[in-house]
């Protein structure tokens, strides 16, 4: 999705303004420094920003799909060269693995709804459970 570009309603207000004020008098000067060439100038250079600010997001955007497709080419070229060391020596191979695959004599299927728990990592329960504060001084213990 393309970033949205800006548009300024001061700048269309300005814009609008200054063509007023130049029909009463193209070099109106109301003091301080207020004249129409000022403010024409004023109105350029924030219409010169906009613009270069609404080109670099199209660069920008550019750059980002740019990007996501060679992620995806380099996504695809990962799996392909895994394919390729597994055509080689085989998926229960050590270099399968050392590749990032998980070699076929390693792979342990879980029972369906069930997620693998290993045994270096068993849950620990809470045997007592004494509320939010306890009364004897006890804090709930933790077996594991």
């Amino acid at each position: 999705m393309a970033r949205r570009k800006r548009t300024s309603q001061v700048l269309e207000k300005a814009a609008r303004r200054a063509a007023g004020i130049n029909s009463i008098d193209p070099n109106l000067n109301v003091g301080n420094g207020l004249t129409l060439p000022a403010f024409s100038t004023l109105i350029e250079t924030m219409r010169t920003r906009e613009n270069s600010y609404n080109t670099a997001l199209s660069n920008l955007d550019k750059m980002y799909h740019e990007m996501l497709q060679t992620e995806h080419e380099l996504a695809d070229m990962a799996e392909h060269m895994l394919l390729g060391v597994a055509t080689q020596y085989g998926k229960s191979s050590v270099e399968y693995g050392m590749a990032g695959g998980v070699p076929k004599n390693q792979r342990h299927r879980g029972l369906r709804g069930e997620s693998p728990v290993h045994s270096s990592q068993q849950p620990s329960f809470i045997t007592s459970v004494n509320g939010s504060g306890s009364k004897n001084g006890n804090k709930a213990a933790t077996t594991s």
